[in-house]
């Protein structure tokens, strides 16, 4: 892969879905651009932003702006920050507010925020009048290159993670990299995980990039534009091929199935967030495939040192306060969305940038393979 030439335009990328397609703009600055695009797209459009109070703070004074500007009449609905708000009582209250501010079928939700502001407001509106359309503004890095494409909406259930929930696809993603600016260290790096498990999953040029570009992407400008692109063009033609997740789509969740686990055991809180978990579900799933003999050792090596070389959990270990028992993530595995007739299915891989779904894995050898690394 070639290194990134510096954009003086945004970069757009479709998602081609027929009658449901839509376009993911990326750029510095684009969230001044918001209440003209919302015009082309939906002209005479009322708006209500669904935030949360800490993004609020930052940046939804200018959403509000360019709305204002662009003649757009708008409402605000604000939630608590953090995995907590993906619930049933906060699903309701924004529900009951998108009503309340006498929002149509013809006017628009705004996510303005990370993933879990994304999967809650697009569930939302889903729902709401029995569907609203909704525009993603992506926040996080996380966000940007991964929840915000592709119209999977929803809230966690006690018993695990994003298991209530909707398809529900945006009309437009505007990933404004400039917002991820403000974002702390902690989250950028629990975002980058999305990044690499792009590379991970089916481009083994892209990962081979990232190991020598990442610093780059940290820092800002052409590459960090460059990377989120890459891997908003990779999940798009996925999207593209397999909408509903009947087959290949699954391949996204590399290191999800481990990750989710371990989030929901660590009880969706500040100890794991979203990204950590995926980063260590992900070193888990190369390791489970290394136990497995379907990779060399050093290949599962590979990636759990570029994971922690950006500061990204590897071992259950590395959770603060110690992680979830094995009987605890046995329990959660087997509540996953993948799971067929209590089977359990994990994405492996046969090597670096080449996944696969590998079905009916036994429980006896994932419930082995998690009591030697939990040692």
């Amino acid at each position: 892969m070639t290194a990134p030439l510096r954009q003086s335009e945004p970069i757009v990328v479709p998602v081609a879905l027929g009658a449901r397609a839509y376009d993911i703009v990326i750029g510095r600055g684009l969230l001044a651009s918001l209440g003209e695009r919302i015009n082309t797209l939906r002209p005479h459009a009322r708006v209500v932003i669904v935030t949360d109070e800490t993004v609020a703070a930052r940046h939804l004074a200018a959403a509000e702006a360019a709305l204002k500007a662009a003649g757009i009449d708008s409402a605000r609905i604000l939630v608590p920050p953090g995995e907590g708000s993906k619930n049933y009582a906060t699903f309701e209250k924004v529900c009951e507010a998108i009503i309340g501010a006498r929002i149509e079928r013809n006017d628009l939700v705004v996510a303005l925020g990370g993933g879990v502001i994304g999967d809650l407001a697009g569930f939302a509106a889903a729902c709401a009048r029995r569907g609203l359309d909704f525009v993603q503004v992506p926040t996080t890095l996380l966000a940007q290159v991964d929840s915000s494409v592709g119209g999977k909406t929803g809230i966690n259930s006690r018993q695990g993670k994003n298991l209530v929930g909707a398809f529900h696809q945006p009309v437009l993603v505007v990933a404004d990299s400039a917002l991820l600016d403000t974002l702390p260290k902690r989250e950028f790096r629990a975002g980058y995980a999305e990044v690499a498990k792009y590379g991970l999953l089916g481009d083994a040029a892209f990962f081979a990039w990232l190991e020598k570009n990442w610093q780059d992407v940290f820092a800002g400008g052409s590459a960090r534009e460059h990377a989120i692109a890459v891997c908003c063009r990779g999940k798009a033609g996925i999207v593209a091929r397999d909408e509903r997740e009947t087959g290949e789509r699954a391949l996204l969740n590399l290191g999800h199935t481990f990750g989710h686990a371990l989030e929901a055991g660590c009880g969706f809180s500040d100890r794991l967030l979203h990204g950590e978990a995926v980063a260590l579900g992900m070193a888990l799933a190369f390791e489970f495939s290394a136990k497995r003999g379907l990779i060399a050792a050093v290949d599962a090596a590979r990636v759990s040192t570029h994971l922690a070389a950006v500061g990204l959990p590897t071992r259950v270990k590395d959770v603060p306060g110690g992680g979830p028992s094995v009987d605890t993530l046995m329990d959660l595995i087997s509540q996953d969305k993948k799971v067929k007739r209590g089977a359990l299915t994990f994405i492996l891989v046969r090597g670096i940038g080449q996944a696969f779904t590998e079905k009916n894995v036994d429980a006896a050898e994932v419930r082995a393979f998690l009591t030697d690394k939990l040692k």
